[in-house]
């Protein structure tokens, strides 16, 4: 199997073509100015008594679900703040949860060194998936919800059967803890990056290792995800910037900074609504930082946590992000963006 073209990119896209730039960043107006949001806070969620490393919207939007070291993980609801439900069973820390497509199973990783999946109806746990020798550290579903990707401080990546909770694949992907996994849009690909300073490109079916992307000063990589239209990869690395790659060709198109990054492995996503194209980041500064996407401008700063912000997620259909941070401020802040359109 061959790396997706870029080729008849659809109108759609999360990010849109570097080419023909003038034309695509329809949100800049005449004279070249970037629209900027404004976002504001709306809840602050408080239940964690540690860290919250990772908050997710459920696809459905209804959720957030929440990960915390204090071994938790919080269901609440995203329209309100209001909390649903406390899923217990880990016996350390949590470091990252994932949704399913349809909204209704959680999977979340943890330094007890195993999987587990959550049934969001039932409230109840499904399975737990051993195999790793470490910490597990991210955990993402693909589109089908039939398969779960790991990645651990052991420094493989593991495939696992959903159904049957059996690991089906491990993959010797880093040389250094694995910082971040997850599938592309149709579950074909597998990207990881690691402390190694690598992003890799891995085939789903054959395990295969098709692209490694380094940059030229091969920073430790703490965190990376596909764009929306997995044309592109965003990767966050301990020098303070965030990276957009054409994985197909192996280039960096674009950079952004303006946030710190040296120590933590820090989320980032992107936020798609209308004509809009945003980047949300957290930093060690205690903001959360918005970016243009294509013009690579900060819009908006959001301030507000009183440590570290490790965790942001954007609502997929309501401009709403949702953010977290550690043990100096163990809460959870949803922000809503309150400029005209």
């Amino acid at each position: 199997m061959s790396v997706p073209s870029t080729e008849n990119q659809s109108l759609n896209s999360a990010v849109p073509s570097t080419e023909h730039s003038n034309t695509t960043n329809n949100h800049a107006n005449e004279t070249g100015k970037v629209r900027k949001p404004n976002y504001q806070l709306r809840y602050v969620l408080e239940g964690h008594e540690k860290a919250v490393a990772s908050v997710k919207f459920s696809p459905c939007g209804k959720y957030l679900v929440s990960a915390s070291a204090d071994k938790t993980i919080m269901l609440w609801n995203a329209a309100t703040g209001e909390h649903i439900h406390k899923f217990v069973g880990h016996t350390h820390g949590i470091s990252d949860c994932a949704w399913s497509t349809r909204s209704e199973y959680i999977c979340s990783a943890s330094d007890d060194q195993t999987i587990r999946i959550w049934d969001v109806a039932e409230r109840k746990c499904l399975k737990v998936l051993t195999g790793h020798t470490s910490y597990v550290f991210n955990c993402s579903f693909n589109p089908q919800s039939n398969l779960i990707v790991s990645g651990s401080f052991d420094e493989t990546v593991r495939i696992w059967d959903v159904k049957s909770g059996k690991c089906l694949r491990v993959l010797p992907a880093h040389s250094d803890p694995v910082t971040a996994v997850q599938f592309n849009r149709d579950g074909t690909l597998i990207v990881s990056c690691s402390f190694d300073g690598l992003c890799r490109i891995w085939d789903t079916a054959t395990g295969q290792c098709l692209k490694s992307l380094i940059d030229d000063d091969n920073p430790p990589v703490s965190f990376v995800t596909f764009s929306p239209n997995s044309k592109f990869i965003l990767a966050g690395s301990l020098d303070n910037k965030l990276r957009l790659w054409d994985f197909t060709n192996g280039k960096c198109l674009k950079t952004y900074t303006g946030h710190t990054n040296q120590k933590f492995c820090i989320f980032a996503t992107f936020a798609v609504h209308g004509e809009d194209r945003w980047i949300v980041s957290g930093s060690e500064d205690k903001g959360v930082y918005i970016w243009d996407v294509q013009s690579k401008q900060v819009v908006q700063k959001l301030e507000g946590h009183g440590d570290t912000v490790v965790g942001v997620s954007a609502h997929p259909t309501m401009n709403m992000i949702a953010s977290c941070s550690l043990a100096g401020d163990p809460k959870i802040r949803i922000w809503v963006d309150e400029s005209s359109k």
